[in-house]
């Protein structure tokens, strides 16, 4: 999570007030919102019938309270990037989409030739998201998304996202009473935001409605579009397992330091099955991605790797699903570099180092405490320049020595 406040006993007398307040708000200040987007009464009376704050959501601020830092953070981003890829979630994924790749052949095979996105991907999205449809999403969405409108740390977003849930059921796409999502208000089976769901879900069995819910036509079909919307390129693959040597520094990661495949090859850069990189790749841009820095595997990834990140803005996720989709259609297996044993640090410890970085001239990517691309490769700058050898991930040591 990224920010909280410590709901205490001390608060639970005031709940009932802040209940109130919320009632308040509901009809003097998002109803005239809503009904300016084209809501109607009835629709937002049946919406928000018997839906009442849910004070256990996370990420909340109470009324009168400031956001806090939690010390413990709960994100893979901050432990070993390895354990983002365990071999329980990593073999679920695959598994599920071995055994639905045959049953939803037919269904694959148009939703690839309407949209470009290959059948295993939108596979690997279905299983990663919601386990084939199988996790329960058992939260009322104006619950959740009318609580984090209120009282989250991202008020705006939530509000956006609740307006764009009410217009859905405004035009019909579903019930209200059956419009179930996740802690955080994602909806169905693709576990897309409203926003998304109006701009990306689509019909796809024909039967005249967007069900993310219950249909796998619908479900695999909107994937797949939102990634065509994206930019998906049709018949190129997400990335590549290579292995990179020591002259070439981990500081040359990122979408904005692109060269030819060609390029890579001449720096000593290969796959590590020894195959060549595919010919029509050899003038087309490709990109390092080195998520744990020299602590882990390294990858050189097409335009359709960032494509991934518009579903999950996380280089481990988009590898994640990248990965099994290479499982579920040609029996890939692991990585063939393991992932080293770093990580532990918490998110403020990260945040510090990024604050130190931008005060010497880098360009970190902020202080988020999220040690993305930017963070990772300013870190093996500096390195270098201390005659260090660069190994583009922060640990513990790094950030005595760097401050």
């Amino acid at each position: 999570m990224l920010l909280a406040v410590d709901a205490s006993a001390g608060l639970a007398a005031s709940k009932p007030e802040i209940e109130a307040q919320f009632q308040t708000w509901l009809a003097n200040d998002l109803w005239p919102e809503a009904r300016a987007k084209g809501v109607s009464k009835p629709t937002f009376d049946q919406a928000f019938t018997g839906v009442t704050l849910n004070f256990d959501l996370p990420d909340l601020v109470m009324p009168g309270e400031k956001p806090q830092t939690p010390q413990k953070q709960v994100q893979s981003e901050f432990g070993s990037p390895g354990k983002y890829f365990n071999d329980k979630t990593v073999n679920a994924v695959t598994s599920g989409g071995k055994a639905r790749a045959g049953q939803y052949a037919r269904i694959l095979k148009a939703v690839e030739n309407k949209y470009g996105v290959p059948g295993e991907i939108a596979l690997a999205i279905w299983g990663r998201e919601s386990g084939y449809g199988s996790v329960k999403i058992p939260y009322n969405a104006f619950t959740v998304l009318g609580t984090k409108a209120f009282m989250a740390t991202r008020k705006d977003m939530f509000r956006e996202e609740l307006v764009a849930a009410l217009e859905i059921v405004q035009k019909g796409y579903i019930g209200a009473g059956s419009m179930k999502s996740s802690w955080a208000g994602a909806l169905g089976q693709p576990q897309f935001m409203p926003s998304s769901y109006i701009e990306h879900a689509v019909d796809f069995d024909g039967d005249g409605k967007r069900d993310i819910w219950n249909s796998v036509p619908d479900t695999l079909g909107s994937i797949a579009h939102y990634l065509a919307q994206y930019g998906w390129q049709r018949g190129r693959d997400w990335g590549y397992e290579v292995n990179v040597p020591a002259s070439v520094s981990c500081a040359l990661e990122g979408p904005d330091q692109g060269k030819p495949f060609a390029a890579w090859e001449k720096l000593g850069i290969a796959r590590v099955n020894g195959k060549p990189f595919p010919s029509s790749e050899a003038k087309r841009e490709g990109f390092l991605v080195m998520p744990a820095g020299r602590h882990g595997p390294a990858f050189i990834v097409t335009k359709n790797f960032y494509v991934l990140k518009e579903y999950n803005m996380s280089d481990l996720y988009a590898l994640f699903i990248g990965h099994a989709g290479d499982r579920i259609a040609n029996g890939a297996t692991g990585f063939s570099t393991g992932w080293g044993d770093v990580g532990g640090l918490y998110r403020s410890d990260i945040a510090g180092l990024q604050k130190v970085l931008e005060k010497k001239g880098y360009d970190a990517g902020g202080a988020d405490g999220f040690p993305g691309f930017k963070t990772r490769r300013s870190i093996g700058d500096w390195q270098f320049k201390q005659g260090m050898a660069p190994t583009c991930f922060p640990d513990k040591s790094l950030i005595k020595a760097i401050r």
